[in-house]
C-alpha cells in the first residue's frame, strides 16, 4: 500500500480520486490528510477532492450500521441486551443522537462501536446517513481550512489536537450534565443508576422477544399459547 499522504503526490486524475475515495476504508484520518495535502499542492481542483473524500467517508461508514442490525439475529444478542447499562446506551443513541455521532467523528476509537450501536438499537437509517454526512463534512471542512490557512504542518498537527479538544469538550459536557441534572429531567449522559436501566422494547432478550430473522418461530408458538389460554 502507498505511503500516507506523501504518495498521493505521485497520483493524478482518476487514480488520485480513487485513492482518496478508497483510503477511508482503511484509515479515515489519513485519507482526509492526504486529500487536504493534494489540495494545497494543486494536484486536482479542491472541490473535486472534497467531494471524493466525503463520498469515501460516507461509503466506508454507511455499511457499519448494518453490522449492528445483523447482530440482532444471533443468540449472543440476547445475552448482550440483558446486560446492565445496555438500555442506557440505547437511550444515548436514540435521545442524544447528534451528540453521539459528533463524539464518534472526533473522539478516536469511538466511530466503529458507535456506528454499529446505531444499527443494533435501530436508529433511523436515513437520519444516520444525514448526520453522518454532516459530521464528515464538518471534519473535512476543518482539516482543509487548516491546511490552506496554516499549511501542511499545522494541518497534520490537527490530527492530534483535534481529538484532544473533542475529548475535553465531551468531558466538560458530561460534567455539566452530572452537576446540573434533576430527578426525572436528566438524560443518558448523567450518573448511571439502577433505576435508569430498563427493558428495551423490541430488543432481543426482553419479554420473550425473538431473534430477528427467527420471527417464524414466534409465530409457530402462538397457536400453542392460544390453546393453553383456552384450556385455562
Amino acid at each position: 500500500m502507498f505511503g500516507i499522504p506523501e504518495d498521493f503526490t505521485h497520483l493524478t486524475g482518476f487514480a488520485l480520486y480513487f485513492a482518496i475515495f478508497a483510503l477511508p476504508f482503511l484509515q479515515e484520518d489519513a485519507a482526509v490528510i492526504g486529500a487536504a495535502t493534494a489540495s494545497i499542492m494543486g494536484l486536482a481542483p479542491t472541490h473535486y477532492l472534497i467531494a471524493a473524500i466525503i463520498i469515501g467517508l460516507m461509503a466506508s461508514d454507511a455499511w457499519k450500521y448494518w453490522i449492528g442490525r445483523l447482530a440482532r439475529r444471533y443468540e449472543w444478542a440476547h445475552k448482550f441486551a440483558e446486560k446492565p447499562g445496555v438500555s442506557v446506551a440505547g437511550d444515548l443513541v436514540r435521545k442524544e443522537f447528534i451528540q453521539t455521532m459528533l463524539t464518534a467523528r472526533f473522539v478516536p476509537g469511538t466511530r466503529i462501536p458507535t456506528y454499529v450501536a446505531c444499527g443494533f438499537f435501530k436508529a433511523n437509517y436515513v437520519k444516520y446517513l444525514f448526520v453522518l454526512l454532516i459530521t464528515a463534512s464538518m471534519y473535512v471542512a476543518i482539516m482543509f481550512t487548516l491546511f490552506h490557512v496554516g499549511g501542511a504542518v499545522a494541518g497534520e498537527k490537527a490530527k492530534f489536537w483535534l481529538p484532544v479538544i473533542a475529548v475535553l469538550t465531551l468531558a466538560g459536557y458530561i460534567a455539566i450534565r452530572w452537576a446540573t441534572h434533576r430527578k426525572g429531567q436528566h438524560g443518558p449522559m448523567t450518573p448511571l443508576t439502577e433505576e435508569r436501566d430498563h427493558p428495551l422494547p423490541g430488543m432481543p432478550g426482553f419479554d420473550g422477544t425473538p431473534l430477528e430473522g427467527h420471527e417464524s418461530n414466534a409465530e409457530a408458538l402462538k397457536p400453542a399459547e392460544k390453546d393453553r389460554e383456552d384450556a385455562a
